[in-house]
């Protein structure tokens, strides 16, 4: 599908990713430059899978997370640290209780389409999707009850307890607000909009080729004066690894961003002088590898097998194997930069012995057949990057030699989502993750039973149920003493690691790998994932 305001012929468009053109240099806010930035010119990448939609507040894919906050706001966004920021909203009042946060929102903000931006956007996008839709947002707004809007550039959220994590999570990759008037009263989730964006960022889509590539032009009533600094973004949907890492180091594009290329290219790259690797700007979204158990599956349901099934996997193969090292084993539910909750101490871990793999299985009852397989499972891996389908085949030869046979199912990544959580037709699944700033953000939605909800991908896909797991997270999502908070989830990731619905895999380390000539594009917590409103190219 086009849009109308901005085409480009097939022949142009391939022209246009051979060079880009530096126009006069534009006035930036308050912020010291290493170099002074220039505006203009154009900045090319590559990106997998393909997305399925362009609104990462009804998906929270990667894809859809790295596109849609070009062209959305959030209410917040986040510097280095993790300190708030005023986008959307200009100040903010949290009440002494907590219970009651009011924003005071921009006035003259323009939706893309010319609509004036107020309150009744944040009300509908919070009460409406964020909490409803959004794979993380029924955990993180679980408190929020209403946002009353007294005029149309006040937002007061009410919140039947307090909710530490809330404010973590109001960017626009998080929690982009949409356009009331185009969403209010339709199938929210098959509105055309999802793929013909109306956002208030600083970025426009142009042009939209499903599948092929997408043209971001600049919002000229952008509400941040003087930016953005680039006029164009343009992002091919490449499928093939090797051809992202060889159009990068051809000119054909200038950066790969969120470990899109495989890891052996990012440090081939990064030694070459024409190239640098960034790792700023992943606070907000500490990722993993990790594997799903559906605990639907007969064989899965025995915790036995589940745990044989960690004892046969090498994690720190895979980490130094398939990730090059850009990555730890993982250990825990959490990250290890979630340094404020992540802990080892008295959570089980699961060295890797198919001997004693091939004990429970045969306590569980599941003796080997005269093939000397036990009982087949299959196996989902991801097709987000390359990382997922290359470990999928070493987790099939492990299983096979404690006597499970596994079928590895490649899918393109609509197929995916739909399989694994839709229609639960997964018995293992192997993908990568963000796990959030907070673990009510991230970490939460795969443990909590009350994110067992069919249909919304990236959330509780093992279909785990254990109150007291319920009764921790619901406690931690509102305590606000920090001691108290980190022991519950200290018990947390010793209760789901010893239950085992998911397998940690490996704690990646994001990495953009990028030609030297372009500048600032990791300019906050957001990193990558953010606006590049103020991202330019030294040309």
């Amino acid at each position: 599908m086009k849009a109308p305001s901005f085409t480009l012929g097939r022949r142009a468009f391939i022209a246009s990713l051979a060079a880009s053109t530096a126009l006069p240099m534009a006035s930036l806010p308050s912020r010291l430059l290493a170099q002074e930035a220039k505006a203009g010119g154009m900045l090319r990448t590559v990106a997998w899978p393909a997305p399925t939609v362009l609104n990462s507040a009804i998906s929270t894919a990667g894809t859809e997370s790295f596109i849609a906050p070009k062209m959305f706001d959030g209410l917040l966004a986040y510097d280095t640290g993790l300190v708030p920021r005023g986008q959307l909203a200009e100040s903010w009042d949290i009440a002494e209780d907590g219970l009651t946060v009011t924003f005071k929102l921009r006035d003259g903000v323009k939706w893309h389409d010319g609509t004036a931006f107020t309150a009744k956007d944040v009300a509908f996008t919070f009460m409406e999707v964020l909490k409803v839709i959004h794979g993380r947002g029924k955990a993180t707004f679980a408190a929020l009850e209403a946002v009353d809007t007294p005029d149309d550039l006040t937002a007061v959220f009410r919140l039947t307890t307090p909710s530490p994590a809330m404010m973590r999570a109001l960017d626009s990759r998080e929690s982009p607000i949409l356009p009331a008037h185009i969403y209010e009263g339709t199938d929210i989730q098959a509105n055309p909009a999802n793929t013909a964006p109306i956002g208030t960022g600083p970025f426009k889509m142009a042009e939209y080729e499903v599948g092929s590539y997408i043209v971001l032009v600049k919002n000229p009533d952008y509400w941040d004066a003087g930016l953005p600094l680039l006029d164009r973004i343009i992002i091919q949907f490449v499928a093939d690894a090797a051809t992202r890492a060889s159009m990068l180091e051809a000119g054909q594009i200038d950066g790969v961003f969120l470990n899109m290329l495989p890891a052996p290219e990012i440090l081939r790259l990064d030694a070459l002088p024409d190239f640098e690797r960034d790792t700023k700007g992943y606070e907000a979204m500490p990722s993993a590898q990790q594997l799903d158990f559906n605990l639907d599956n007969e064989y899965l349901a025995d915790i036995r097998v589940r745990h044989a099934i960690a004892h046969a996997i090498d994690t720190d193969w895979i980490t130094q194997n398939i990730w090059y090292g850009l990555g730890a084993p993982g250990k825990s539910p959490l990250h290890v930069d979630q340094k404020e909750y992540y802990t080892t101490d008295g959570v089980p871990s699961y060295d890797y012995d198919l001997e004693k793999a091939k004990a429970l299985l045969d306590e569980a009852g599941f003796a080997p057949a005269a093939n000397g397989m036990r009982f087949s499972l299959m196996l989902d891996p991801s097709p987000w990057g390359t990382e997922s389908i290359g470990a999928a085949p070493y987790i099939k030869e492990q299983l096979r030699q404690i006597g499970i046979d596994v079928t590895i199912r490649t899918q393109d990544f609509a197929v995916f989502t739909t399989t694994v959580w839709t229609e639960r037709k997964g018995d293992l699944v192997l993908y990568t993750v963000n796990l959030g700033v907070d673990p009510v953000i991230g970490t939460q939605r795969f443990y909590w039973s009350k994110s067992y909800n069919p249909g919304v991908a990236f959330s509780n896909g093992a279909h785990y149920v254990n109150p007291q797991v319920d009764a921790l997270l619901e406690a931690a999502q509102v305590e606000l003493d920090p001691a108290k908070r980190k022991a519950q989830y200290a018990e947390f990731q010793q209760i789901v690691m010893a239950d085992l619905p998911v397998l940690p895999i490996t704690n990646i380390f994001g990495a953009n790998i990028v030609n030297v000539k372009v500048k600032d594009t990791t300019i906050d917590a957001l990193g990558a994932l953010g606006g590049f409103s103020r991202a330019w190219i030294d040309a």
